[in-house]
C-alpha cells in the first residue's frame, strides 16, 4: 500500500519490488535502432532507392512533346553536354544548322533548386567569344558571323508550347546599388524574373554570376539625361543631348563593358534624352548592331523610342506599368493585379519595379500563385518573340 511504502524506512523491502522496464522506453530503443540502420545502408549503399529502376534521360524538345512537366519526377540532375558538332560542347543558345538552340548549363550536382517557381537551370557566366569583342574599355557584345546575338545566346529559355496562356514579364532594377537590396532580390524573387543590373556597383562579375547561376535573364542599365540634369544626374557617363553622336557611343561602349551576358539594356532616367530623336537613334542603332534588345521603363510618355526602334529595326519593348511608383503594399499589389489586366488582354504584358524591400516582398508574394490563375511569368526576351510571333 502506499502509506506503508511512505512509513517504511530507507532501504527495506527492496527485496519485494520485482524489476520492471517501461513498454514505451522498448518502443523507443526498437525505432532508434531502425532508424540506425537506415541510415547506415543509405550512406553504405549507392542505390538509396532500394535498387528502384532509374535512368538518365537527355531531354529535348522532341523527346517530350506531349508531355507536361507535372507528370514528370526529378529525382535528381546530373549536369550534360549538348553538341553541334563532334568533340564540340554546345552552351546556352547555341546556334545549329535549324536556328537559335537553347541548351542551358544545368546547375551542380546538389545544387538547391529554387522553390519559388519550381526550380531553373543555370546559365552561362561567362561570355561567348563567337559573340564577344575586345573594346576599349573591355568585352562588348557583337554578331556573330552567323547572325546569333546576345539576345539569343543569353536568354533564359521557357515553355513555348503552351497555347493561349497570357504571359507576363517583370523587370526589377538598380541591382548592385545596394548589397542587402541585391542580395534580397537574389533570394526572395523567382528565377523568371529578369533583373536590371545598375553599372556603377561594386563586385559586379560577382553579383552576375550569382544571377546567372540562380537563373535571371540580365539587362543592364542606360543612364540617359533628364530634363532636370545636371540637378539629375544619373551618374557617370550618361549619354547627354548636347554631346556629339560619337561620344555618346564612346560612353555607351563604357557602360556596355561593365557586365557580360546580358540580352538587352534599359533607360535609367532618360526623359530628356528619349524625347529627342536626332540623339536617341544612332544609340539604339548601335545597341541593335550589337546584337541586344532595348527596354524603355514606361517613365517617360515623351519618350520617342517606339519609333526610333522601328527605324533602326532594334529588337524593342516598352513596360507596360511602373509596379511601384508609389512604393506602397498596397498600391504595388493593385498595380500587379492591373498588370495581370493587360495581359489578358493583349497576350503578353511587361511591368518594372525597382529593387525596393517593399517591391520584392510583393512581386515574390504574387508570382507564387501566378500559375493557378492561369498566367506564365516569363523572362523579358519572351516578349521579343511574341512581338515577332
Amino acid at each position: 500500500m502506499a502509506g506503508d511504502d511512505l512509513n517504511s524506512p530507507l532501504g527495506l523491502g527492496i527485496g519485494e519490488q520485482r524489476f520492471r522496464i517501461p513498454l514505451g522506453l522498448i518502443g523507443i530503443v526498437i525505432i532508434t535502432a531502425l532508424v540506425l540502420t537506415l541510415g547506415v545502408w543509405i550512406a553504405v549503399v549507392d542505390a538509396p532507392y532500394g535498387g528502384e529502376p532509374s535512368a538518365v534521360v537527355a531531354l529535348n524538345k522532341t523527346s517530350v512533346q506531349g508531355v507536361s512537366a507535372r507528370d514528370m519526377e526529378v529525382v535528381g540532375i546530373r549536369p550534360g553536354v549538348l553538341t553541334n558538332e563532334p568533340g564540340q560542347a554546345s552552351r546556352e543558345g547555341q546556334k545549329s544548322n535549324d536556328g537559335p538552340r537553347f541548351a542551358p548549363a544545368l546547375p551542380p550536382e546538389g545544387a538547391e533548386l529554387r522553390p519559388a517557381d519550381g526550380g531553373s537551370p543555370a546559365l552561362t557566366t561567362d561570355p561567348d567569344p563567337r559573340i564577344s569583342e575586345k573594346g576599349r574599355y573591355g568585352t562588348l557584345p557583337r554578331i556573330a558571323d552567323n547572325g546569333a546575338r546576345a539576345l539569343d545566346f543569353y536568354a533564359r529559355p521557357f515553355d513555348t508550347e503552351t497555347i493561349g496562356v497570357a504571359r507576363i514579364a517583370i523587370v526589377v532594377g538598380g541591382l548592385t546599388l545596394s548589397e542587402a537590396g541585391t542580395n534580397l532580390a537574389l533570394t526572395r524573387l523567382p528565377s523568371a524574373v529578369t533583373l536590371a543590373f545598375a553599372p556603377y556597383g561594386d563586385n559586379l562579375k560577382d553579383w552576375e554570376v550569382r544571377a546567372r547561376q540562380d537563373g535571371h535573364e540580365l539587362l543592364l542599365q542606360v543612364p540617359l539625361e533628364p530634363f532636370d540634369y545636371p540637378d539629375n544626374d544619373p551618374g557617370p557617363h550618361t549619354l547627354l543631348v548636347d554631346l556629339a553622336h560619337q561620344q555618346n557611343i564612346d560612353r555607351l561602349h563604357w557602360l556596355l563593358s561593365r557586365i557580360t551576358n546580358y540580352v538587352g539594356v534599359v533607360n535609367e532616367m532618360g526623359s530628356r534624352f528619349t524625347a529627342t530623336q536626332d540623339s536617341l537613334q544612332p544609340v539604339l542603332a548601335e545597341i541593335g548592331r550589337r546584337g541586344l534588345m532595348y527596354m524603355d521603363d514606361g517613365s517617360s510618355s515623351r519618350s520617342t523610342a517606339p519609333s526610333v526602334a522601328n527605324i533602326t529595326g532594334t529588337p524593342f519593348l516598352r513596360a507596360d506599368l511602373q509596379l511601384d511608383r508609389n512604393p506602397s503594399r498596397d498600391d504595388i499589389d493593385a498595380r500587379l493585379l492591373e498588370l495581370e489586366a493587360v495581359a489578358r488582354t493583349k497576350g503578353f504584358a511587361v511591368g518594372y519595379a525597382s529593387a525596393l524591400p517593399v517591391s520584392i516582398d510583393r512581386i515574390s508574394e504574387w508570382a507564387k500563385s501566378l500559375e493557378a490563375r492561369g498566367l506564365q511569368l516569363v523572362p523579358i526576351s519572351a516578349g521579343v518573340l511574341y512581338n515577332n510571333s
